[in-house]
């Protein structure tokens, strides 16, 4: 059996022969230009030969890490660093999170053009010790502190221990007054749904999304000079139309949106979402294209371009889907920007080999391998180890 052709397992537990059949993407000859704001949220590196206690504190390959940052500046994007794609929160703490942040800044600056934003959260806090609002501000002022302190701007992440505390709405406008006031430069809310986070259920003090809604437009709207936008992660377009038509003037909208991110990016005619994606760091080079696409007014190639990376998102993203790191590790690690396929906390494990083999199957489809020689022989060492012996 030829290198590019391999027996991958269905669903119904019978194996099948997959022949390779797509294209990889030609990188650009230099940095191109967007016409949308896009940062791609990024994931962090294991290091499975310093990695004695992967769960309770991971070890991290530094080098390879600041690699693939500059693998996605090379395909101009901006990065959302430290956030829920570097696995805060599942494997990686506040204080690997520093590290991170102090790297990647320090990175940036030796990088013409490079930018990014830095996730501050409160998850230093345990929800559990959170006996009050002030407790959640104070933890708020720690990291946001932290990342302007080291020259970087902020990602307002949303708080499981303010999911916790809080009681109402009020209560949420207490606490983003406050640190939005206290903030040096503009910001990036996120409102992340609790299909990535389950603690997270009833953020800005209502299940109901319109009640929530009207909250976190309220907040906006009170502090609308310190918030360059929002990031809304609900994994539903419709909410995230009804959101980005209230904004007020000059407050962006970022779609987080992993399920129907292409039709978001293109927009209505009237208004369309910016960007703060975690499949971007597995798509990069067709997200990439497509975006310069958009931006040179061609919608065919950029259709044709993005469009098939939303099965293979969908696929990752699916529930549970707090666990979408491993798929997009997975295709770091059969694209070769990395020398194994190990997650801080050992987060491979959380997801199956029939997911894998069907993220396999539509990264080609999508045209997402970048190294299709080197993809198909990675996932016949995976499917070994797992069981299933290749022909010949």
């Amino acid at each position: 059996m030829p290198m590019t052709s391999l027996l991958l397992p269905r669903q119904d537990g019978s194996l099948e022969e997959y022949r390779l059949q797509g294209t990889p993407i030609t990188r650009p000859a230099a940095v191109p230009s967007f016409n949308r704001i896009a940062y791609a949220a990024a994931h962090v590196v294991s290091d499975p030969l310093r990695d004695a206690d992967p769960w309770g504190n991971p070890a991290i390959d530094w080098e390879a890490t600041m690699a693939f940052r500059h693998h996605l500046w090379s395909l101009g994007f901006k990065i959302a660093e430290a956030m829920d794609t570097a696995q805060r929160g599942m494997g990686l703490s506040w204080a690997g999170a520093q590290e991170l942040i102090r790297r990647s800044l320090a990175e940036a600056r030796s990088v013409p053009g490079a930018d990014l934003a830095c996730g501050a959260g409160t998850d230093h806090l345990p929800p559990t010790e959170a006996r009050s609002i002030d407790d959640v501000i104070a933890a708020y002022e720690e990291q946001i502190g932290f990342v302007e302190g080291e020259g970087g701007r902020a990602i307002i992440m949303a708080s499981r221990a303010l999911a916790r505390v809080a009681r109402s709405g009020d209560d949420y406008r207490r606490v983003y007054g406050h640190i939005l006031r206290e903030a040096k430069d503009k910001v990036v809310l996120h409102w992340l749904g609790d299909m990535f986070d389950p603690q997270l259920k009833g953020y800005w003090g209502s299940e109901n999304f319109d009640e929530a809604l009207q909250t976190v437009l309220s907040i906006i709207g009170e502090n609308s000079a310190k918030v360059e936008g929002i990031k809304i992660s609900l994994l539903d377009n419709a909410k995230e139309v009804a959101l980005r038509n209230r904004l007020p003037e000059g407050v962006l909208c970022f779609t987080g949106d992993d399920f129907n991110y292409a039709e978001l990016i293109e927009g209505d005619g009237t208004k369309y979402s910016h960007a703060l994606l975690g499949i971007f760091d597995a798509v990069a080079p067709s997200a990439s294209k497509a975006l310069a696409s958009l931006a040179a007014g061609d919608l065919a190639t950029f259709r044709g371009v993005i469009e098939p990376t939303v099965p293979l998102s969908r696929k990752i993203f699916e529930a549970p889907t707090q666990y979408y790191k491993a798929g997009v590790v997975f295709l770091a690690w059969l694209n070769g920007h990395q020398r194994h396929f190990t997650l801080p906390a050992g987060l491979q494990s959380a997801r199956g080999l029939l997911h894998y083999a069907d993220i396999f199957r539509l990264a080609d489809q999508a045209n997402v391998l970048d190294r299709p020689e080197l993809a198909a022989a990675r996932m016949r060492n995976l499917l070994g180890v797992l069981g299933v012996e290749q022909a010949g």
